[in-house]
Order: C-alpha cells, then sequence, then structure tokens
C-alpha cells in the first residue's frame, strides 16, 4: 500500500512527467505548446529533487525533439517527445516514417489535443493521426490514469517495437488529481546502436516489407487483452444498449451516469486504446446491441472503427460533430439514448461576452504595433501564432495560419500584387523570436532568393513567453537554466542573405517608425529586397530580464479631449475610460510606467514624469 505521504496532488502534465521518471525514461525533448508545456517543466522540477540522469531539452521545433527521441530510442534507451496536436504535423515527417522502420528502446509520443479548441489554430484528433500512421494511441480519462498509461505505453513500445501515443486532452492536461508517487526506476540501459541498413536507412525496395510487418504489429495490438475496453456492467435495463466511451468524455459520462442513479444500468465501456481497437470488442458490439452511443473527442475514431449499424456518435449526426463535449452535452446525449425525460436536463449556457484579450499593460509588442499601424495605414500585416497575435486589436495584424507562415504568407502577397505592375502595398510581416527559430529561417532564406520585398519585423522579447517563459536559443539557457552557447539573431538574418538589417526599441516609437520608413524605402529601391527590423525589448511578465526597466509615472492631463483614440486604437489595459468626465484615466494597479502611450494621445493630455529604473 502506498505511503500516503507520497500522494500528491498534480496537474494532468505533472503527472505524465512524473510517469515519465518512473517508468525510467532516459530523454525528453520538447517544444511548448498549450496544452503539453508543463509536462517537461515538471520533468525539469522533478529531477531537481530526484536526479535520475535523464536528458531534457527544448528543441528549436517538434519535429527536431521527435528525431532527436527517436534516435536516442535507437540506442535501446527509453525516450519520450512532448508537443501540442499542431506540432505534430511539424514532426510528422519522421513520425509517419518511425511507424515503418519501428524503435528499440521504447518511444512515447506524448501529444496533447485541445477539443474546443481552447488556445490552438484547430481542434485536430491525433487519434485519427494515429490511424493514419498506422501507430497505436492511449487516451487517459484522468490525471492518475495517464500517469499510469506512460509506463503502460513504453511497454507496449518495446514489445512491438512501435512509437506509442499517449494523447491527453485539455481537460485531462490541466486537471488535478491525487496521484500516489512510486519509485524511480533505473533500468541500467547503456547506448547500444545496432547497425541494421536495410532498417534503419530503409530505402523504398525495404518499405513494402516493413510496411506488412507493421500491419502484422498492428493486428497484434489489435489482439491484446490487456487493452480491450473496460466494462461497467449495467443490470439489464437497458437491454441491447451500451454507452462507448474514451478519455476524458468516459469520465464525465460515469461522473453523469452516477449522478443520475443510472451506473450500473447501462452497460458502460472505457476505451482506452482508440486505435487500433481491440478486435474482440469490435465483435462484441455487433452481436451484443442494437444500439451504441458512442462518446469521444474530436473526430469519430472509434465510431468509424466499430462500423455499427446502430452507432450514434458524431459519424453518425447523432452527437454534435464539432467542439468540446462538455459534461452539459454529454448528459443531454444520455438522456436523448436512453429515452428519459428531459426535465432536469443540463444545458450548456451560453455566458456574456467578456473583455477581449489584449497584450499586456506595457507590452513591447503593442508599440511595435501601434508604429506598424501607424507607418503604413494600407499595409497587409501577416502575422504568426503567439501573444502577439493580439496585434490584431491594432489592426496590425490580418492574417495568422501556423507557426512560420506570415514570411511565406508575406512573400505570397508581394509577389501577388507585384506581378499586376502597378502600387505594391507594403507588407509587413511580424514575427516572435521562438517562432522565427522554429520555422521562421527558411522562409526568410525564401523570401531572400526569390526577392520577396516585404518588411519582417522580429519581434525579439528574449523568451517563449505565451507558453510560461520558456528560453529562446539566442538567450543561452538550457531548459533546466544552465547556459549554453547562444545563437544571436542578427547573425542568422546575415546568413540567410538580409542585406538590411536594423535593431530598435519599440519604446522609442519615433526611431521605431524612423526605421520602418527606411526599411520600405529599401525594398522598393532596384537594388532592395527583404528588409529585417529586430524589435527588442523584454517581455515585462519575465521579472529577470526586467529588473532595470525605465519606469516613469504617467498622468491624464485636464486637456484630454475623451476621444477615446488611446483607448480604442493604443488598447492597454492600464488606459480606461471614465464615463462620468468622459476623459481617460491611469489605473496606477496595472500601468508599467513604460510611458509608450505619450506619443499616442492627439492633443498631448498624455504626460510621462520622471523616470527611474527599478
Amino acid at each position: 500500500m502506498n505511503d500516503n505521504r507520497n500522494v500528491k496532488l498534480l496537474m494532468g502534465n505533472e503527472a505524465i512527467a512524473r510517469g515519465l521518471i518512473e517508468a525510467g525514461c532516459t530523454l525528453a525533448a520538447a517544444y511548448p505548446g498549450t496544452p503539453s508545456t508543463e509536462v517537461l517543466s515538471a520533468v525539469v522540477g522533478f529531477l531537481k529533487k530526484e536526479p535520475t540522469g535523464m536528458y531534457v531539452e527544448w528543441s528549436v521545433n517538434e519535429k527536431i525533439a521527435y528525431e532527436v527521441a527517436l534516435a536516442s530510442s535507437y540506442t535501446g534507451k527509453r525516450s519520450a517527445v512532448v508537443m501540442k496536436q499542431v506540432g505534430l504535423n511539424v514532426a510528422a515527417d519522421p513520425f509517419m516514417r518511425s511507424a515503418y522502420l519501428g524503435v528499440k528502446g521504447g518511444l512515447v509520443v506524448i501529444v496533447a489535443d485541445d477539443p474546443g479548441p481552447h488556445s490552438s489554430q484547430n481542434e485536430q484528433d491525433t487519434r485519427l493521426f494515429a490511424h493514419l500512421a498506422k501507430v497505436p494511441v492511449l487516451d487517459p480519462s484522468s490525471p492518475a490514469e495517464a500517469r499510469d498509461m506512460v509506463a503502460e505505453a513504453f511497454d507496449l513500445s518495446e514489445k512491438y517495437q512501435v512509437p506509442v501515443i499517449l494523447r491527453p486532452t485539455t481537460r485531462i492536461c490541466h486537471s488535478r488529481q491525487n496521484v500516489a508517487f512510486e519509485k524511480t526506476v533505473d533500468l541500467g540501459r547503456k547506448a547500444d546502436f545496432e547497425k541494421d541498413p536495410a532498417r534503419w536507412v530503409a530505402t523504398p525496395a525495404f518499405l513494402p516489407a516493413l510496411h506488412r510487418e507493421l500491419n502484422g504489429k498492428m493486428a497484434g495490438i489489435a489482439a491484446e487483452e490487456s487493452l480491450r475496453p473496460a466494462l461497467t456492467p449495467g443490470d439489464g435495463t437497458y437491454p441491447g444498449r451500451c454507452v462507448v466511451a474514451s478519455g476524458i468524455a468516459y469520465a464525465n459520462a460515469y461522473d453523469l451516469l452516477e449522478g443520475m442513479g443510472l451506473l450500473g444500468k447501462v452497460d458502460l465501456y472505457q476505451v482506452r486504446c482508440p486505435f487500433p481497437l481491440h478486435e474482440g470488442f469490435i465483435g462484441d458490439m455487433r452481436s451484443r446491441y442494437e444500439q451504441v452511443l458512442v462518446l469521444e473527442e474530436t473526430y469519430s475514431v472509434v465510431e468509424l472503427q466499430l462500423a455499427h449499424p446502430g452507432a450514434e456518435g458524431r459519424a453518425s449526426g447523432a452527437v454534435p460533430g464539432f467542439g468540446e463535449l462538455t459534461p452539459d452535452l454529454i448528459g443531454e446525449e444520455l438522456i436523448r439514448f436512453l429515452g428519459l425525460p428531459a426535465e432536469g436536463a443540463g444545458t450548456a449556457s451560453s455566458p456574456g461576452r467578456g473583455k477581449r484579450p489584449s497584450l499586456c499593460a506595457g507590452c513591447p509588442h503593442r508599440a511595435a504595433f501601434y508604429s506598424i499601424k501607424k507607418s503604413f495605414p494600407k499595409g497587409i500585416f501577416p502575422s504568426d501564432i503567439g501573444c502577439y497575435t493580439l496585434g490584431m486589436n491594432l489592426g496590425a495584424v490580418d492574417t495568422v495560419h501556423c507557426m512560420g507562415a506570415c514570411i511565406s504568407q508575406g512573400a505570397g502577397f508581394y509577389h501577388a500584387y507585384a506581378q499586376d505592375g502597378g502600387e505594391v502595398p507594403t507588407v509587413v510581416v511580424t514575427i516572435g523570436d521562438s517562432t522565427f527559430f522554429h520555422a521562421g529561417i527558411p522562409a526568410l532564406v525564401n523570401a531572400v532568393v526569390q526577392d520577396a520585398r516585404i518588411i519582417v519585423v522580429i519581434l525579439d522579447n528574449a523568451t517563449t513567453a505565451m507558453t510560461g517563459h520558456q528560453p529562446v536559443p539566442h538567450m543561452g539557457l538550457k531548459a533546466d537554466g544552465s547556459p549554453t552557447r547562444a545563437v544571436p539573431i542578427p547573425e542568422l538574418v546575415k546568413a540567410c542573405g538580409v542585406d538590411y538589417l536594423a535593431e530598435c526599441d519599440p519604446y522609442d516609437t519615433g526611431r521605431f517608425e524612423e526605421l520602418l520608413r527606411e526599411a520600405d524605402g529599401y525594398c522598393r529601391s532596384p537594388e532592395g529586397g527583404p528588409a529585417v527590423i529586430l524589435s527588442k525589448h523584454p517581455c515585462l511578465m519575465d521579472k529577470r530580464a526586467t529588473l532595470d526597466q525605465e519606469r516613469f509615472e504617467i498622468e491624464v492631463l485636464d486637456s484630454c479631449i475623451g476621444c477615446r483614440k488611446c483607448i480604442d486604437q493604443f488598447e492597454c489595459p492600464a488606459i480606461e475610460f471614465d464615463e462620468t468626465s468622459k476623459k481617460a484615466v491611469i489605473s496606477a494597479d496595472l500601468c508599467t510606467g513604460c510611458g509608450v502611450c505619450e506619443p499616442v494621445c492627439p492633443v498631448q493630455a498624455i504626460v510621462k514624469r520622471g523616470g527611474e529604473g527599478k
């Protein structure tokens, strides 16, 4: 029995991290992205208290993280890679091929999905990606189960020599549960890479045989009795009907049935391995039940494998085919499926619209965006994934697609207008420093080679801000905070072939606007090309980087005319509008004293006084 002193309340991502350490994982690589970020951060935290020699890294992107972990698994060691669902798109090449070539030491691919979505550009379902690649996937229904599934995934990976996906969702990643700590495991494995070109180098001639072998592995996994969906049996009240659920949908269905007094009245199955679905289970469903309610997020992975004529789920249209399966929605589906009266059924409420998200008070990105919009009111502004996406509120972000796409899309806009032979609008691309390292460098090289006359503003706030301030390559820090070589952005930009490069603190709006106009002139000159401006100012949420930040006392004078330009066009949370006086006021609680708002006022009613470092 576990000692209660070793039971701790853990977030789902922390529980997964604990599972990695307890299962003898020796390497974990990741790229930060909500809802997966805290897994690697928690690994670092656990290792500080219980060093195991495990190697961890924040990789430059998900593809690189996957390849680092994959090579480690080739040596016989247990390895893991962590990302969010759209990160798997970036890692798709090595992921798809590794299914054919397989692994040696266990490789667990932790991919956090985001049904809803809450913080992603889509709500794609990794289980369907696993189906495409022919890679097994485990679907936890709670933080504690996610911890337990880590060891199970490693065992399954090593038994069949394939990567195994562990797929938590946002509600699993960020919910909390008591988890009993187990002892960490040292498997005592030494790196031993056995050369086998027919496997590790597999040319097309070898791939059909490897594909046939992979099909055999999937058939073996589909027959694993340990992966047969678990049954909470009913008492025959609802003959011929059952509920099949996976992930957090199962946990919600279980709790709802219990609360409705129906747990133990209708057969309820938990699908822990949604792909490949247990073959015996598929047969049982077809022979035992006339109606099957399938609850799963986000796509119809289980339902489609069941191929049951009486299946009612997202594919059939019985369950909404998009968004999160909230407890209210699941409750409605259970009531409908079981033919219960609708009185008292939970219904999803529609909360009133709150205040839209905004860049933090004093955010250097706000200053950059304001200057960009002011300098080029008719410009086109492609941007990227990050907190700076909120530049849309200032009218300085026109497109956001996926990591690194802004530079490529900026080039596409330029070429589309240039081929018409008329005036080409100024195209100003904004991309964060971490995103530039992740996927912006190849796009910048392409823009140079293809002579795309665009301005690229790299928003360098010296951290990966939106996901919790993970280190970026030019800061010279590893995942555990230890020093390493820094990779300077200016040298990278020059190496990409860019001839125009300028640096400026965006707080100096006058100088920043001057550089924007200068860069535009360079782009339009006969000898011009892409221009890059490095907007350098640390994120104000990173206290280490802002200790010496100059602060001012900001005051709104009585001469304020109430035009609301400082609120509507600059949108700083620290500037509010007083409906009584019809004037702008400064919130002392929110104001950071950056002073950037001073030049925004058309009548100079905002003034900054003093100025001191803190």
